[in-house]
C-alpha cells in the first residue's frame, strides 16, 4: 500500500504540463505566477509578525508559500508536494490571516493545478492527504475538509479533454518512434547486407587469393561464407516483416554524407568537412539533414539555411540552422524531430532542436564514430 502510495504520488513526474502547454508563453506566466506568490507570501508573513510571539521565523513562511510556485511551471505535482509540509508548518506557526492566506491562496491553487492535470489515482491520493492535513492543522473546523474532494472531482472533471489529449499526443510519439525504429532497421539492412555481402566474397575467393592454405584453413572460409549467406538470407526475411503492406524495396544504395550536398536548396550554404564516416553514421546524417532542410521549407518558407557536418574528437556532429521564414505551411506528420531522435539514439548519439534568437531553428546531432 505504501509503495503504491509513493509510486503515485511521491514518485517521479516528468510531464511539465504547464511548460508544454503554454508553450513560449511559460516565461511570461510563469514570472505572473511567482508574483502572485510573493504577493500572499507577504501577506502569510505579515500575518505572522502580527502574532503576540512571533520572532525570525516569518522568513520560513515566506519562502515555504514562495518555493512551490518556483517549481510550479515544472511540475504541478512536485510544487504541490513541496506545498504539504509547508502547509502543516504554516498551520502549525501561524494563525487567522497568515495561516488562512497560504493554505487557501497559496496550497489551494496547487492543488487545483494537480486535479486537473493529472492522473485519477494521483487525484485521489493527493486528496485523501489534503483532506488528512486539514483535519490535522485545524481540528475545529474539519467540515472544510469536506469540500476537498468536491473541489477534487469538479477540477478533474473539468480537466479530463486536456489529459485525453495529452494520452493521444503520447500515443501518437510512441507511434512514431516505433515506425520511425522500423524505418531505420529497414535502411540499415543495406548496409549491414553489404558488409556481409563482403565477408562472402572474401572468404569465397581466399583460396585463390591466399596462397598455401591447408584444407582445414579452406574449409573455415567455407563455413565462415555460408554463415554468412545464411544471415543474409534471415535479414532478408526479417526485412519482409518490417515492410508495410504495399511498400516497395528500395533498389538503390543508401545514401551517405557524400550526398549530403545535394540536399542543400539554392542559396543555403553547406560545409561538409568529412568524407569517412561509418555507413551507418553517415546515412544518420544525412536523414538528420534531409529533415531538417524538409521542415525548414515547410514551416519557415524563404529562410536561409545552414548545414555544417564536421568531425570533433572522435564525434560527428551535424548542425543545421535556418533563419526566420515566412508562415508555417503546416503538413508532415508532425514526428520529424521524434524520427531524429530515434536515429541519433541508435548510435548512443544526442541531438538538440531548439529556436534561435532570432526567430530560426536549430537541429545539432552528435554521433558517436566508434572505430572506423
Amino acid at each position: 500500500m505504501f509503495r503504491a502510495l509513493y509510486r503515485t504520488v511521491l514518485g517521479p513526474d516528468r510531464t511539465r504540463v504547464l511548460a508544454k502547454g503554454l508553450g513560449r508563453l511559460r516565461i511570461p506566466v510563469h514570472g505572473a505566477l511567482i508574483i502572485y506568490a510573493l504577493v500572499w507570501a507577504i501577506v502569510a508573513s505579515a500575518g505572522y509578525v502580527r502574532q503576540e510571539d512571533s520572532d525570525g521565523w516569518w522568513v520560513v513562511v515566506f519562502l515555504v508559500t514562495v518555493g512551490p510556485y518556483v517549481l510550479l511551471i515544472w511540475s504541478p505535482l512536485h510544487a504541490w508536494r513541496l506545498a504539504v509540509p509547508g502547509f502543516f508548518l504554516v498551520s502549525l506557526l501561524c494563525d487567522g490571516e497568515g495561516a488562512e492566506a497560504f493554505q487557501y491562496w497559496t496550497a489551494g491553487p496547487l492543488f487545483v493545478a494537480v486535479a486537473a492535470f493529472y492522473s485519477r489515482a494521483i487525484v485521489i491520493s493527493a486528496t485523501v492527504i489534503t483532506m488528512a492535513l486539514i483535519i490535522a492543522s485545524e481540528p475545529q473546523a474539519a467540515d472544510r475538509a469536506l469540500f476537498v474532494p468536491i473541489v477534487a472531482a469538479a477540477v478533474y472533471l473539468f480537466g479530463a479533454r486536456g489529459r485525453a489529449e495529452r494520452e493521444l499526443e503520447e500515443e501518437r510519439d510512441a507511434k512514431a518512434a516505433l515506425e520511425e525504429r522500423a524505418r531505420i532497421a529497414r535502411e540499415m539492412h543495406d548496409v549491414v547486407a553489404h558488409h556481409m555481402s563482403l565477408v562472402v566474397v572474401r572468404c569465397e575467393t581466399a583460396p585463390y587469393r591466399l596462397k598455401g592454405l591447408n584444407e582445414e584453413a579452406r574449409q573455415e572460409f567455407a563455413e565462415v561464407g555460408e554463415a554468412a549467406r545464411e544471415a543474409i538470407t534471415d535479414m532478408q526475411r526479417l526485412l519482409g516483416v518490417l515492410r508495410t503492406n504495399g511498400e516497395v524495396a528500395q533498389r538503390e544504395p543508401q545514401p551517405g554524407v557524400s550526398r549530403i550536398a545535394e540536399l542543400v536548396r539554392p542559396g543555403d550554404e553547406a560545409e561538409v568537412g568529412v568524407d569517412d564516416v561509418p555507413e551507418a553514421v553517415g546515412l544518420t546524417a544525412y536523414r538528420i539533414v534531409q529533415e531538417a532542410l524538409t521542415n525548414a521549407t515547410r514551416h519557415a518558407p524563404g529562410s536561409k539555411a545552414s548545414v555544417h557536418v564536421r568531425e570533433d574528437e572522435g564525434v560527428l556532429e551535424v548542425l543545421v540552422t535556418n533563419t526566420a521564414g515566412g508562415p508555417s505551411r503546416g503538413g508532415g506528420s508532425g514526428q520529424g524531430l521524434v524520427g531524429m531522435r530515434e536515429r541519433v539514439a541508435v548510435h548512443g548519439g544526442t541531438l538538440t532542436a531548439k529556436p534561435t534568437e532570432d526567430g530560426g531553428f536549430l537541429v545539432r546531432a552528435r554521433i558517436p564514430l566508434g572505430d572506423k
